[in-house]
């Protein structure tokens, strides 16, 4: 950002916002980068996000990342966007111009990617079906993703199977969409298995699935971080599959905010994860 001067800041904003591990992510890098910058987590109510977001800018503010109920908004309220961004319907990261315009991002799919292949290097595209559960907007990152990548057969299980048909749509005809009463079925020949839900989380329902019908070759990637081993991961590794835990998801997708914001590539390994675990 050559001729800019504005401080080196940047936030999170989400309704809540006191979970987010991002604030730790971010200063691990600021330290092991020596950047001299400041990221702070900003609890922002949906009926004011309009008016905060177009004020951050004035205040110094590089970007923002966005979370939980304001990524349908950060896409709207957006100048220009990014082709991510459009295809999922949602952006989860900001970047304001030196003139105030706002352009808004998804690394949503970027973060999942690169997670999987991290946790899984000898997995591709091709090696065949995907099973995702879920249908909300983290679903749509991972579709998105996972169709970039190569994939040519992804089915959908969703518990309102409406929901499900509605994000199938958009997606096109390499969708399937199953029942969540055929979720176990809809294993048989996967090569990857996605949980996008919130089941299986600390504090919530536990994600009922068995996993008889699942090849020990298979990979299983869980976006639930909280536990990092949830019991469905815990379940694949038992039947010999490759397992990838969530919370490389939110250490990559970081990545490209921090990229636009500070000018600088930051890198995930053992010793961000042990920040962010601490």
């Amino acid at each position: 950002m050559s001729g800019d001067h504005r401080p080196f800041m940047a936030g999170v904003m989400g309704w809540p916002i006191a979970h987010s591990k991002s604030p730790i992510l971010f200063d691990h890098w600021f330290r092991t980068l020596s950047v001299s910058g400041r990221y702070v987590p900003l609890a922002v109510a949906p009926d004011d996000f309009d008016l905060v977001v177009r004020a951050l800018p004035k205040a110094g503010f590089r970007g923002v990342n966005v979370t939980v109920p304001h990524k349908q908004a950060a896409l709207r309220i957006a100048d220009g966007r990014s082709a991510a961004a459009e295809a999922i319907g949602a952006s989860n990261t900001l970047v304001f111009g030196p003139d105030g315009a706002i352009f808004a991002d998804n690394t949503d799919a970027y973060g999942f990617i690169e997670n999987l292949r991290a946790g899984a290097p000898s997995w591709a595209g091709a090696d065949g079906p995907a099973v995702v559960l879920g249908a909300g907007g983290a679903a749509q990152a991972v579709i998105h993703a996972l169709l970039g990548a190569g994939v040519v057969e992804v089915r959908l299980t969703n518990r309102t199977r409406d929901r499900a048909e509605a994000l199938a749509d958009r997606f096109g005809p390499c969708m399937q969409v199953v029942d969540w009463s055929d979720r176990g079925k809809a294993l048989e020949s996967a090569a990857l298995l996605v949980n996008t839900t919130v089941l299986g989380m600390t504090g919530k329902p536990p994600l009922e699935l068995a996993l008889d019908a699942l090849s020990p070759k298979a990979v299983v990637n869980d976006i639930v971080y909280a536990p990092l081993e949830t019991p469905l991961l815990a379940a694949a590794r038992e039947r010999g599959a490759t397992v990838v835990d969530g919370l490389g998801m939110l250490l990559h997708q970081a990545r490209p905010g921090f990229r636009a914001w500070f000018g600088r590539d930051p890198v995930v390994d053992d010793a961000l994860r042990h920040a962010c675990l601490a």
